[in-house]
C-alpha cells in the first residue's frame, strides 16, 4: 500500500529533504503534500486525505504544539498519526508532544531508516 504524507515545516529545504529521505529509504510514498506551518497544514487537511503527518515543532503562525492540539480536538483528524521531527529530543519534550497526541518522534539529525521505521510503526498501529 502506498501512503500520502503531509510534511509540515517552515523550511522549504527541510520539507524537500524529508521527502527525499523518505524516497531514498524505500518508504512506499504515493504522494507528499507540504505545509509551511500548522495553520497551513490544517487547511491542507481539510481538503486532502493523508495517511500520516510529519511535523516540526518550532514554526511561525502556528507551531507544532498548537497544531497537534487542534488535530486532536478535531474528531475527523485525530485518527491521522502525527510524527514529530525535531532537534529537541529531550525526554521532557518527547513526553510533552506524545501527551498532545503525537504517535511518534524522530530527532534531527536522523537516518533514513529511522524515519521509515517510525512512520511504518505509526501506520501499523493505526490499521
Amino acid at each position: 500500500m502506498s501512503y500520502r504524507i503531509l510534511i509540515v515545516d517552515d523550511s522549504p529545504a527541510m520539507r524537500a529533504f524529508v521527502k527525499r529521505v523518505m524516497e531514498l529509504s524505500g518508504f512506499d510514498l504515493a504522494d507528499c503534500l507540504q505545509a509551511s506551518n500548522g495553520a497551513h497544514a490544517l487547511e491542507v487537511l481539510r481538503s486532502e486525505q493523508v495517511d500520516a503527518i510529519l511535523t516540526d515543532i518550532n514554526m511561525p503562525l502556528m507551531d507544532g504544539e498548537e497544531f497537534l492540539r487542534r488535530v486532536e480536538a478535531d474528531e475527523s483528524l485525530r485518527k491521522i498519526p502525527a510524527v514529530i521531527i525535531s532537534t529537541d529530543g529531550t525526554d521532557t519534550r518527547i513526553r510533552q508532544m506524545m501527551a498532545l497526541g503525537a504517535r511518534g518522534y524522530v530527532k534531527k539529525p536522523f537516518r533514513p531508516e529511522d524515519l521509515r521505521a517510525e512512520l511504518e510503526r505509526c501506520l501499523e498501529v493505526r490499521q
